[in-house]
C-alpha cells in the first residue's frame, strides 16, 4: 500500500558540501489517522561500487583511506578498508564505477555485472548505491590508482585473498556496509575463490 503523504514542504538547511533539506509533511497512519512529522534528508546523489575478483587467484581488489565521519565516531585512525566506489555525478552507474575503479584501483574494467542497488542509510540519507562485480586481471592494470588528487584523494589499493577478506568483516578489519555486502555476496554465489 503507498505512503499517503501531503503538505509536503521542504527548507534548504545547508549547501555546504552537498544539500541538507528539511522536510514538514502529514503522514496518513494505517488507522487513517493524519500525523505531523518533521524529517531532514542528505542529498549527496546517488553512486556505485564494485568488488573486483581474480578467480584464477583467489584474490579480491580493496582500498584503504581516510574517513572524516568514522573518525569523529569512534574509528582511531579514521582509515576503512572499502570496495572501491563514486558517485554517479552525471554518469550512469556502470559508466560511473568503470571509471572510478580505474582512478581509484588503476584496474581498467570493461565489463561489469550489477548484481543489485540499495538504499545504504534510508533514515537520513537519499542515496541509492548501485552495486557491481568485475573479474580483473593483471593485463587490466594501466595505472597505480590512488585516486585524483584534485577530488584531495589518497587511496591505498590492497589486493588480498578473498578468504583472508572475508575473513576481516568477523576480525573488524572491514567495517564498511557496502564493502560487506558485496564480500558476502562474492561468497554465498562462491565468486572470487
Amino acid at each position: 500500500m503507498p505512503a499517503k503523504i501531503k503538505n509536503l514542504t521542504k527548507t534548504l538547511l545547508s549547501d555546504n558540501w552537498y544539500t541538507l533539506n528539511k522536510y514538514s509533511f502529514e503522514y496518513q497512519k494505517p488507522n487513517g489517522e493524519w500525523s505531523k512529522q518533521e524529517r531532514e534528508a542528505y542529498d549527496r546523489g546517488n553512486g556505485s561500487t564494485i568488488l573486483l575478483c581474480n578467480t584464477d587467484k583467489g584474490t579480491v581488489i580493496l582500498t584503504r583511506q581516510f574517513r572524516l565521519p568514522t573518525y569523529v565516531n569512534g574509528n582511531s585512525d579514521g582509515m576503512l578498508i572499502e570496495t572501491c566506489a563514486g558517485l554517479l555525478d552525471q554518469h550512469n552507474a556502470e559508466d560511473c564505477i568503470k571509471k572510478e575503479a580505474e582512478e581509484e584501483t588503476g584496474y581498467k574494467i570493461e565489463k561489469v555485472t550489477k548484481i543489485f542497488q540499495a538504499y545504504m542509510s534510508p533514515g537520513s540519507v537519499t542515496e541509492i548505491v548501485h552495486f557491481f562485480i568485475a573479474e580483473y586481471s593483471e593485463n587490466m592494470k594501466v595505472s597505480e590508482g590512488g585516486g585524483l588528487e584534485h577530488e584531495q584523494e589518497n587511496i591505498e589499493v590492497l589486493e588480498l585473498k578473498f578468504d583472508a577478506a572475508y575473513a576481516m568483516i568477523k576480525s573488524g578489519e572491514i567495517k564498511d556496509g557496502k564493502t560487506i555486502m558485496l564480500l558476502q555476496y562474492a561468497k554465498l554465489h562462491n565468486l572470487c575463490s
